[in-house]
Parts: structure tokens; C-alpha cells; sequence
């Protein structure tokens, strides 16, 4: 039996919080999403078996290889092997301007995709709340096209324009208006984040579910805890020298260790 779209339509998606994020995953604690940066469908299908056995709530896939039009197939492919696990998706360097569309086509065509992960939400923290024209239109354009997963927004992301962490705070309010879960990162893949950085953004984002997307390992998850509602891990979790191929080993550490913090 395939497991009830959860979406949020009487919230209109950036209203979400940190109690109804973790309702989806039916969790109280840390949410942790392995990243699995695709090849082709049995690379993916393969290491997506590997999360869901590890107890994973859910996965996000993402294309580093290829243009998304490939991608799309993939994505389709490990939705018919796993009807009922919670996936999201990224497509490399797009923002919700263009992903939104083909994530209602998709939809529309019977694929559900729970959640869309943006690099780069638009946020400019330059100007005020009230003036942010890109990720407005983003907003729009999410609304007019009727898809209706969460929607995770790169805010003072890694290699995206440079944020002055003394904007953080701004960043991070700004951000909360126009996205379902704010999403942070370290400075780089594999970089840990800066914990007075996931601070500030856990102050800033109150009841808004807040994310964090780089540096995750089984060996720092702990620091995090008391910050962060969901990780989106990748390097931390992968074989060694292995950018495409999750260690089982190292994502059951993560996860024991996740629920040793939960349970302190």
C-alpha cells in the first residue's frame, strides 16, 4: 500500500515547524536524509536499499554527472522500486524556478517526489524581508504549479554567493517566509559547519525547521543535536574515496549515535 502524500496546504508551506517537520517522519528526534549522488538506476536503487535497511526515514537524490533532463528517469526508476519511502530531490545548480514544474509534471503523472532541495533559495539579506524578488517569484511559481512536497531552501549555502556571518541571523529570518525547512551548510562539501553559525540560525529560525547539509559524521553528529531538525549527509556516510557509494557501516554509527543523542 503506498504511504499517504504528507503535505501542508492548510499551512501554505513556509508556515511549517519543527513539530510538523518531525511529524512526517513520525520522529522526535534528529531526521537523518542520506544523499546519494546518482549514476544510473541500479547505483541508486542500491544505495537507497541501503538507507531504508539502515532505518532511515528518507533519502534526497541529486545529479553531479549530468544535466537533470537525465536525471528525471533515475528519479522515476527508484520511485517505482520504493512507493513508500520518503525521497527528495536536487537538481545541481537550479533554483525552484525551474525545478517546480517538473516536480508538478511529475506529480501529476503519479511520482510522488516528497521534497525539493535548493542549493541556492534566492534569500538576499541585502535587502529587506519585504523586498526579495527572486525568492518571491520562486514562491509563486511553487504555488501556481500546485506541487506540494516541502520545499528545502539553500540559505548562506556553500558555494553560493558569500554571506558576512554577521548577516546570518538576517538571512536565516528572511528565509523562514519563503521555504518549509531552511537549509545551511558548512563552507564546502565535507566541511563541518561552524557551530556559532548553526547557532545564530537556531535562534533566528525559532519553531522553523532547520536543516543542515555538509560536514555530518558520525564522529561530530553529536555537536548538532541540540540545533538542527534534520541532516543531509553524504561524504560522512560514504565509503572511503567513494563519492557515489554509501558505507554501511559509517551510516549505522550515525545513526546510533543520532539516537544516543535523542535519548540523553
Amino acid at each position: 500500500m503506498q504511504r499517504e502524500w504528507l503535505s501542508f496546504p492548510e499551512t501554505e508551506g513556509s508556515h511549517v515547524n519543527r513539530q510538523q517537520f518531525r511529524s512526517v517522519f513520525s520522529s522526535q528526534g534528529l531526521v537523518v536524509l542520506p544523499v546519494i549522488h546518482v549514476l544510473d538506476n541500479a547505483q541508486a536503487e542500491k544505495n537507497a536499499k541501503l538507507a531504508q535497511e539502515a532505518g532511515c526515514k528518507g533519502i534526497f537524490l541529486i545529479n553531479h554527472d549530468f544535466a537533470y533532463p537525465q536525471f528525471v528517469p533515475i528519479i522515476r526508476h527508484v520511485r517505482q522500486q520504493f512507493p513508500d519511502l520518503w525521497i527528495g530531490v536536487n537538481f545541481l545548480a537550479v533554483t525552484g524556478k525551474v525545478a517546480f514544474p517538473i516536480l508538478a509534471d511529475l506529480q501529476n503523472d503519479g511520482v510522488r517526489i516528497d521534497a525539493y532541495w535548493a542549493d541556492d533559495a534566492r534569500i538576499d539579506e541585502r535587502r529587506d524581508a519585504g523586498d526579495q524578488p527572486e525568492a518571491e517569484e520562486i514562491q509563486t511559481i511553487k504555488q501556481r504549479n500546485g506541487w506540494n512536497g516541502l520545499y528545502f531552501g539553500g540559505t548562506a549555502f556553500k558555494k553560493q554567493r558569500e554571506v558576512d556571518p554577521k548577516d546570518y541571523a538576517k538571512s536565516a529570518t528572511i528565509a523562514c517566509g519563503f521555504m518549509d525547512v531552511v537549509t545551511t551548510s558548512g563552507i564546502a562539501t565535507g566541511h563541518s559547519a561552524d557551530i556559532g553559525k548553526i547557532e545564530t540560525f537556531r535562534q533566528a529560525c525559532g519553531k522553523k525547521p532547520l536543516a543542515l547539509a555538509s560536514g555530518i559524521t558520525p564522529e561530530n553528529v553529536g555537536e548538532y543535536l541540540p540545533y538542527v531538525d534534520g541532516v543531509l549527509v553524504s561524504t560522512g556516510i560514504n565509503i572511503k574515496d567513494d563519492f557515489y557509494n554509501i558505507d554501511p557501516a559509517r551510516l549505522a554509527s550515525l545513526m546510533q549515535r543520532a539516537k544516543e543523542g535523542e535519548d540523553a
